[in-house]
């Protein structure tokens, strides 16, 4: 596929963020800017959003289509040397809704990876707002994974060892990809050759579609999961679909509102049931920010899983 130029995509719109504040019940008065509104103090010692993506945003090496819609598209994160190097496929969140977020959100984290020699394979897809959903997401996501795998060996990329990391609704989009290998052979959402992913790191993930339909009053609304499950959740909700081989591991923080530690505990039980066993760390007191965040307590633990599990020093 080609290299692509020109400007990122449009990163989180504070408008959307403000909505999901007043839906969580973080209130303001009156006609207070934006700005006010997403920088309000708040009763935990954690990250807004301004702290992260107000701060000078790194950029990738490269970046590849995979498809023909202008959200169908890959950033890549080289470190220095030949290679070939360790990769990590990285999935925004932002509620599945490209209105809300895209991949540059994770793009501070990505150079993190990078500087330690860790190549980064971040995926733009399709929101539900924007033609995904069951099964336009996915498909993506799947498109996406399956570029690396053709193009590694020419890219001087390491698939010895592959991490699928996501972020919120990521987060979900990192654990499916994991099971996507584990569909049946012929399914469409899983593909001919599906990329093996050896392990998935959930940060802050809303994995159960089918529990996140239910929760009236989230920021994310239930329209969005409802959209991602199309009533097909053996295809495109983690608990419900079959388990592959690869390791799940999640994150999560204490202060978190979007996506509270109960959601990492309710999941890791679901698996338990069926004989999975699910590693799940707690960091705090963080927030739903600190995840992506570099100098954060619950990113270094992260980083730090991610080069035990690619046996790097």
């Amino acid at each position: 596929m080609g290299q692509i130029g020109g400007r990122s995509v449009q990163t989180i719109k504070w408008g959307a963020i403000v909505l999901a504040m007043v839906l969580l019940g973080i209130r303001l008065a009156g006609d207070a800017s934006v700005a006010a509104m997403v920088n309000q103090p708040d009763d935990a010692p954690i990250m807004k959003w301004p702290d992260l993506l107000d701060q000078p945003r790194p950029v990738a090496d490269r970046m590849l289509a995979y498809g023909d819609d202008p959200l169908q598209l890959v950033d890549l994160w080289l470190p220095q040397g030949k290679g070939p190097h360790p990769v990590v496929v990285m999935i925004h969140g932002g509620c599945w809704q490209t209105e809300i977020a895209t991949r540059d959100i994770m793009n501070y984290i990505a150079d993190d990876l990078r500087k330690d020699g860790i190549a980064v394979w971040n995926i733009e897809y399709r929101g539900v707002d924007r033609g995904g959903g069951y099964p336009g997401t996915y498909q993506d996501v799947g498109a996406a994974a399956d570029l690396l795998a053709s193009q590694a060996q020419a890219l001087h990329l390491d698939l010895g060892t592959v991490i699928a990391i996501g972020h919120s609704a990521g987060g979900h989009l990192a654990l499916w990809l994991a099971a996507r290998q584990a569909l049946a052979a012929g399914e469409p959402l899983r593909g001919a050759n599906p990329l093996r992913i050896d392990a998935a790191i959930s940060q802050a993930g809303i994995a159960d579609l089918r529990a996140a339909m239910a929760r009236e009053g989230h920021a994310c609304g239930t329209d969005a999961p409802k959209a991602m499950a199309g009533d097909a959740f053996a295809l495109t909700s983690p608990p419900e679909m079959p388990v592959s081989n690869a390791q799940q591991i999640q994150f999560h923080t204490d202060k978190d509102r979007i996506a509270p530690p109960e959601y990492a505990n309710d999941y890791a039980a679901a698996m338990a049931r069926r004989g999975i066993t699910v590693e799940t760390q707690i960091h705090g007191p963080e927030g739903h920010v600190e995840l992506i965040a570099p100098a954060s307590r619950s990113w270094a633990a992260q980083k730090a899983r991610i080069k035990q599990l690619l046996r790097m020093p």
